[in-house]
């Protein structure tokens, strides 16, 4: 077998550092440390770089008792999801459109995946649900032609309500505009990710794929 085929027949391990999720109720991102044991929590103030986005499906199938994860698509509407419980196997697959109501009914939710690079240059990835991802969107679509040259700063939660359920969602600012070496980081970080994401989303098969995600935290829909 050639060293390029090989390459693709091996688990891939994602490069991110830490995997972070928007706890809603404590209005502040948490993610499982493997070096402690634990979960840890970023505190806010916070501030990060977009590197790249992706789509993807998680939560807590009660069922099986276990985590529900899927592989991460770039085009939602194109690429297959398969969407697994960790000890429940497959609960879904195929189009977002055609599943996301089997994924639901098992406890399963559309989440935005993001890359991003640290202060401390190493990468990172955060995920969004519910509000927050409409949040996201809303800031990403109207500072677009900033986003790749500038800090993203979450400064606050903005809290908020409906019906009877109180929910936040992180409020994201602009920040400084990057130095000539945090472009060159920056870039450096960029293409680690991008050799990674180019193999994954060619394979795209959890089975074949490690996927390295947070501990269940909150899971409001909200």
């Amino acid at each position: 077998m050639s060293n390029r085929k090989q390459a693709f027949a091996q688990p891939m391990t994602n490069p991110s550092t830490r995997f972070m999720e928007w706890k809603s109720n404590d209005k502040l991102f948490s993610f499982w440390s493997k070096a402690d044991e634990k979960e840890l929590q970023q505190k806010l103030p916070f501030k990060f770089l977009l590197l790249d986005e992706l789509l993807t499906i998680g939560g807590w199938n009660d069922s099986s008792e276990s985590r529900i994860f899927a592989n991460e698509v770039k085009f939602i509407g194109k690429q297959e999801i398969t969407v697994k419980a960790s000890k429940g196997g497959v609960l879904a697959k195929g189009i977002y459109s055609a599943i996301k109501d089997q994924a639901k009914n098992a406890g399963g939710h559309y989440l935005k995946s993001i890359y991003i690079m640290l202060e401390d240059n190493s990468l990172a990835n955060i995920k969004l649900k519910g509000s927050a991802v409409k949040e996201w969107g809303d800031f990403t679509q109207a500072n677009r032609a900033a986003l790749s040259g500038q800090w993203i700063e979450i400064n606050k939660a903005v809290e908020a309500k409906k019906g009877s359920i109180k929910y936040s969602t992180p409020e994201f600012t602009l920040g400084k505009i990057l130095t000539p070496n945090e472009e060159s980081d920056a870039d450096a970080c960029f293409d680690t990710l991008e050799s990674y994401l180019k193999a994954y989303l060619v394979q795209q098969d959890t089975e074949e794929i490690e996927v390295v995600a947070a501990e269940p935290v909150d899971d409001l829909d909200f």
